[in-house]
């Protein structure tokens, strides 16, 4: 059966679905599975093996949903009663760690300038599947960047269609100029992609902003946006301002999902 699992999680992750992997780490007295026991639990609720079945099953698989949907894993503990459920519990503690399978991080870098090469390669170090986008097809090219999965030489309006971005995504705005920004933005927010940063100053987010706010875009997903992208860290050279936004894309990997909001 665990091998059954373990094929299932491979599938689950090459189509970009989610689920929670359950394991029995701690059993003592009269529980229903050893240590060791695994569960599968698909984002719908629906389950491969078990741990048990009865009551405790159903309040792990509950958990498990939010715990999907937070990407991060949890230990859970459960003092078990005498008698429990149809008398498969006669008393006793468990453990089980619920561990999130979630898609691969990956990071789409919006145009392919003098940023987007250290930012590759360093995204790609720490973790992120890489694709790049650009217009000019010289600056998308896989010699440029050997350590993204995919190239794309194509107008910015038109490369969402050609992308499958998800809760797992993280979308970088550096391209050549404010107008193919600004488009890139636009196409952004009608994604689900974790974060959205886009560079440029205080005072280019504000006009670009205010073109957007007359579209139609709403102030709450505006808000959203990471503008001026990256941390703080008095970054000058193109290698120093990967680095910043590096920084940024990592605490948010780190920190809990939020939940997406309609804000249209």
């Amino acid at each position: 059966m665990q091998d059954d699992i373990y094929q299932e999680i491979v599938k689950i992750r090459d189509k970009g679905g989610e689920a929670a992997l359950v394991t029995v780490i701690s059993a003592s007295g009269s529980t229903p599975r050893e240590e060791g026991a695994k569960m599968l639990i698909r984002a719908d609720g629906s389950i491969l093996g078990t741990i048990g079945g009865g009551s405790i099953e159903w309040r792990i698989i509950n958990e498990a949903i939010g715990i999907i949907s937070k990407g991060k894993p949890r230990l859970l503990r459960y003092r078990l009663k005498e008698g429990e459920e149809l008398g498969m519990v006669c008393g006793g503690d468990v453990e089980v760690f619920v561990e999130p399978i979630v898609p691969e991080p990956t990071l789409y870098i919006f145009g392919g300038g003098h940023i987007a090469l250290p930012l590759a390669k360093m995204a790609k170090l720490v973790g992120f599947k890489i694709v790049v986008i650009d217009d000019r097809p010289e600056f998308a090219t896989p010699q440029r960047f050997p350590e993204a999965e995919q190239t794309l030489a194509i107008d910015f309006a038109k490369a969402f269609s050609r992308l499958k971005i998800d809760r797992s995504s993280y979308i970088v705005i550096i391209t050549h100029g404010h107008k193919g920004d600004e488009v890139v933005l636009e196409g952004a927010f009608g994604t689900k992609a974790r974060y959205i940063g886009m560079i440029g100053s205080k005072n280019k987010k504000k006009t670009v902003f205010s073109h957007l706010l007359s579209k139609g875009i709403s102030q709450g997903l505006l808000d959203k946006v990471y503008a001026p992208i990256g941390l703080k860290i008095n970054a000058q050279t193109p290698e120093e301002i990967a680095v910043s936004i590096l920084a940024e894309l990592i605490q948010v990997r780190s920190s809990p999902v939020q939940q997406p909001e309609d804000d249209m």
